[in-house]
């Protein structure tokens, strides 16, 4: 008996991927929208039984799963807008090498030619990449108003104590977790590969957290990677609570407190 079209052998309208431990969820004719090009291969020369899978019988890709939003985009609105203070146009290109989009490839190496005096400078610019039909026309550099806008909350928990003698030094502890609020994407783009993200895995990058936390417990470290970024302090809170170590009133306070920041773009 003939077998017709079967999960086994097509390809399901809506696709689930798995990028470098990043979720996605795209049409099919998205990733073949590029003809020729890795994705387009995968998803129509191949069946789904030939493609790797993750436990949750998703497509995976062991790329980059942060930037593949930005080869997604190409793929689906037929241009690319990048953010402002983007500084992984190489490993974009990388990535466009890899899955094949030598258009897209071309166009990034031009951009990054042309644009390398104003990082240089710090007055970045967000470039406009065209598709492969519109490829023929000049590339406009544009600030996108308002497009990567956002806001990004850093908070950390503290705790100190006071002696007996008020004179004294207070003993500080060192801040032991630095948490990230914000929209998964601006997380991303801020603090890369200092983020950790073990406490919410899977985000999609247009959802928010309030879970991730930095890998290291240094706020200078991280105001300086919100500064690179574009991003400035509005407005920040604390709130402290005092305790003694003991039972006797005579010893030593321990103040706990929790700090937050709010940095705007």
């Amino acid at each position: 008996m003939a077998q017709t079209d079967s999960p086994s052998t097509t390809f399901p309208e809506i696709v689930e991927l798995n990028v470098g431990g990043q979720v996605y969820v795209t049409r099919l004719e998205t990733l073949t929208a590029v003809p020729n090009s890795l994705l387009w291969l995968k998803f129509t020369q191949s069946s789904p039984g030939e493609l790797p899978k993750d436990s949750k019988g998703r497509f995976f890709f062991d790329r980059d799963g942060f930037l593949f939003r930005y080869i997604l985009d190409y793929m689906r609105d037929s241009e690319l807008f990048l953010p402002e203070f983007f500084k992984e146009r190489r490993r974009l290109q990388k990535e466009a090498d890899f899955y094949q989009l030598p258009e897209l490839s071309r166009r990034l190496s031009a951009v990054s030619k042309d644009s390398s005096y104003a990082e240089d400078s710090g007055d970045p610019e967000e470039a406009e990449l065209p598709s492969p039909a519109t490829s023929s026309s000049d590339r406009a550099l544009l600030r996108s108003p308002g497009a990567c806008a956002g806001y990004i909350t850093v908070g950390y928990r503290g705790s100190y104590t006071i002696g007996r003698d008020i004179q004294a030094d207070a003993k500080f502890r060192r801040v032991a977790r630095i948490t990230v609020c914000s929209k998964i994407s601006l997380a991303k783009e801020v603090f890369g590969e200092t983020l950790n993200e073990s406490r919410d895995p899977d985000r999609p990058p247009d959802k928010y957290t309030s879970r991730y936390y930095l890998k290291y417990n240094f706020l200078e470290q991280a105001f300086d990677r919100l500064a690179e970024a574009g991003f400035h302090m509005v407005a920040c809170n604390s709130t402290g609570t005092c305790s003694y170590s003991g039972n006797d009133p005579g010893e030593d306070k321990l103040w706990t407190s929790y700090t937050e920041y709010v940095f705007s773009r």
